[in-house]
């Protein structure tokens, strides 16, 4: 029996609509959250510089409070609290990614073995307010952080003091909510399949338009074992992932965002003619141009095909991540793909099928099933994993759709290579997650020299051979391996 070493929860967000309300209810909280608004944009203007950094949220009320306080709004002292309380605590989320940002950056100008002392003692000091007298560090950080703003006047944070929770039937419940009157409650109808505790956040939805309960459900506990099997797994567009041991996981991925971008295609090169029409008849007939424009040029109906396609994909994504766990707890590599594809040319069919992908949603499904099975995630550099023979760790070979034919002939399947591969960079000491692909590709080409040496050839009979890709003669690190260096 695998040790065990704690307990984690498995949590979700919900949403709820409010089906039931009064007018002078409606009106009031949506004066609320105007005002709220206001709370909510100077609190992030205040909090949201470096001379805050690290700011514990609990301390953020009363330096808010200094220049603002709840009677000049109208607004109870709780609620105010609780909106400034929600902001220090995004801004520190803020912070925490900032810090991931830079780490990337002090990789990339400070490559190789020869810096790693430096790189730690500098990823050290971001970890604390000491980066503000480095002078690298502090121009890192603020070219990084951008001061946060916020023009969102669309939502009140209620604490569980703030409100009471009443059952009116199976899937009926009554929330009053504190309102701007001392002693005056605002009920409201929500739709739920459970009871509403802990920190609620009622949001006006104006795309629906309707009001909505954010809260999280607590689905109990998972034990997290020590012991956990290792997985590669490889984000693609086919599918949404496939591991290390040959499963695909959400295999109608590619074929469903085709089809949406496909329709989003079509519909925009007719809503290009519509418009052309509506600027042409404005001139000559302006009553049709109206028309024209009411009833065809609207988003009212595109935004929710729109709306469906994404749930549709964020279903089969969190179904594949589902799959992918199995309940089981698991130590999963998976490729870090947080940035930006650059200079590289693609024709627009590609480029708007990568736009469509979603591999942030990929990111966070990966990390809730995580989270929910006690598993680990563990991002790796993804460079060069889909071009690397898994067989023998080497560049010689060749990628072809969903085939990868190695130097010998043998034909792999592209996708399971390329998570065989990522299993094996999570243990790699020589190629690190923040390394760039230049370094990355002169690690591959000196192993694929060795495997060379050994077989009595060169790096170039590999090319003449067309084992391996001709574009690495260009590598600096290529050149230096034909000189013996």
């Amino acid at each position: 029996m695998p040790k065990k070493v704690g307990m984690t929860k498995k949590i979700s967000t919900q949403i709820v609509p409010v089906v039931g309300m009064t007018e002078s209810v409606e009106l009031e909280l949506l004066s609320t959250m105007k005002k709220l608004g206001i709370v909510r944009s100077e609190s992030y203007n205040k909090l949201g510089s470096i001379s805050h950094w690290e700011l514990d949220w609990k301390k953020a009320y009363p330096k808010v409070r200094s220049f603002r306080t709840p009677e000049s709004l109208g607004l109870p002292s709780k609620l105010m609290e609780w909106t400034v309380s929600d902001v220090a605590k995004a801004i520190t989320a803020q912070q925490a990614a900032c810090t991931e940002a830079v780490i990337k950056k002090v990789y990339k100008r400070f490559p190789g073995k020869d810096n790693q002392n430096e790189r730690k003692e500098l990823c050290k000091q971001l970890k604390t307010l000491a980066f503000l007298d480095t002078p690298l560090l502090h121009r890192l950080v603020r070219k990084e952080f951008q001061r946060g703003h916020s023009w969102g006047k669309n939502q009140i944070v209620y604490q569980q003091v703030g409100y009471k929770c009443k059952k009116l039937s199976r899937n009926t419940y009554q929330l009053e909510l504190a309102g701007l009157t001392r002693g005056k409650r605002n009920r409201i109808v929500v739709r739920s399949n459970r009871t509403i505790k802990g920190q609620i956040r009622l949001i006006y939805n104006q795309l629906l338009p309707r009001f909505e309960i954010h809260f999280l459900v607590d689905h109990g506990t998972v034990e997290i074992k020590s012991e956990r099997r290792s997985l590669g797994v490889d984000k693609g567009y086919t599918e949404a992932f496939y591991d290390s041991e040959g499963q695909a996981h959400g295999k109608e991925l590619g074929e469903v965002t085709t089809q949406k971008q496909k329709r989003i295609c079509a519909k925009n090169r007719n809503r290009g003619k519509l418009w052309a029409l509506h600027r042409k008849l404005e001139k000559i007939d302006q009553a049709k141009s109206a028309r024209i424009l009411e009833n065809n040029l609207t988003r009212k109906t595109e935004n929710r095909r729109y709306r469906k396609n994404q749930s549709e994909l964020t279903a089969i994504i969190g179904a594949a991540s589902k799959s992918l766990f199995n309940g089981e707890s698991l130590k999963v590599f998976a490729e870090d793909l947080t940035q930006p594809y650059r200079n590289k040319r693609q024709s627009k069919a590609v480029s708007r099928k990568l736009n469509s992908w979603m591999k942030g949603v990929m990111r966070d499904s990966l990390q809730k099933w995580a989270d929910w099975t006690g598993s680990v995630v563990t991002e790796v550099q993804p460079s060069y994993t889909s071009q690397i023979d898994s067989r023998n760790g080497t560049l010689l070979g060749k990628r072809t759709g969903d085939n990868f034919t190695g130097f010998d002939g043998v034909v792999l399947q592209a996708d399971c290579n390329a998570a065989k591969n990522i299993l094996a960079r999570g243990t790699d000491k020589e190629i690190t997650r923040y390394m760039n692909k230049t370094e990355v590709q002169a690690v591959l080409l000196r192993r694929t020299a060795r495997f060379l040496k050994g077989m009595g050839l060169s790096l170039l009979d590999a090319v003449e051979l067309g084992w391996l890709d001709c574009k690495h003669t260009l590598a600096k690190a290529f050149k230096q391996l034909l000189n013996g260096i």
